[in-house]
């Protein structure tokens, strides 16, 4: 007997294509949006309007951050290898680590630790002494998604992410929790810090019930689309060239340390 692999994604015949248990020609191709059919693969439902909304909100705050480092070694490997687009992409993929991108997940699994061991309140002042409880328990440890380099005031893509949540009725245990965090937190840590974007991204997919090992991978597809915009830039106005002769030329060279 031939072997059997079952697969819900996309299969072929020689006439047809499905995806999802679509015809893919016919029901998805100009019918389904890539954000919609990017939550779709991924948890093999198709969401709501409103899930579809936040859900791409999500990709388009984590498109593109400027010149960050994975936009730059992106630029850096194209200008080494401009034959390998595939290269540079992945050099920019490969730099979604703590710092940057993967901030999405930390936050996100940091959460649901919570939620999914806690009795969930039922008022903003529940979800203030759960807050309360757990940046105490952090102690000195960093919490995932509290605080940003650059927006020290505020990260403009809470507020609206948080906005578009709400309009939608999606404002889950995660953003609840996250939210509440961001008020006590000054209690214990005695600053203020914002509560960025990244980390709002992490509690937003966090409530959309996408799966918590997938989440940097979603980062990811959002940073994918910003990557094609920087290498596209670089092709109408070089600039890695110049980073590098930059680097080059204020290369100063130094003794080596002793052991």
């Amino acid at each position: 007997m031939a072997d059997h692999y079952e697969t819900a994604l996309g299969a072929s015949t020689p006439d047809t294509i499905t995806l999802l248990g679509q015809d893919l020609a016919n029901d998805v191709m100009g019918t389904v949006g890539f954000g919609e059919l990017a939550f779709w693969l991924a948890t093999q439902r198709r969401p709501s309007a409103g899930e579809t909304r936040l859900f791409e909100a999500v990709l388009a705050a984590l498109a593109d951050h400027g010149f960050t480092p994975t936009a730059i070694v992106s630029r850096l490997t194209y200008l080494s290898a401009p034959d390998s687009v595939q290269g540079a992409l992945a050099a920019g993929l490969l730099g979604g680590g703590s710092r940057f991108l993967g901030v999405t997940e930390d936050c996100g699994r940091f959460l649901h630790d919570v939620v999914s061991s806690a009795q969930l309140p039922e008022d903003e002042a529940g979800w203030d002494a759960l807050a309360l409880e757990t940046v105490r328990a952090q102690g000195k440890a960093r919490i995932p998604g509290l605080g940003h380099h650059v927006h020290k005031n505020g990260d403009p893509r809470t507020p609206r992410l948080f906005q578009i949540a709400a309009e939608e009725g999606l404002t889950g245990p995660h953003l609840s929790l996250f939210a509440a965090i961001g008020r006590v937190h000054p209690q214990v840590l005695g600053k203020t810090l914002p509560l960025n974007g990244a980390g709002t991204c992490g509690a937003v997919l966090a409530d959309l019930g996408l799966p918590l090992e997938l989440l940097r991978g979603f980062a990811l597809l959002a940073r994918t689309a910003g990557l094609i915009g920087q290498l596209a830039e670089e092709l109408r106005h070089p600039v890695a060239n110049q980073i590098f002769l930059s680097v080059d030329s204020n290369t100063r060279s130094v003794v080596p340390l002793e052991e």
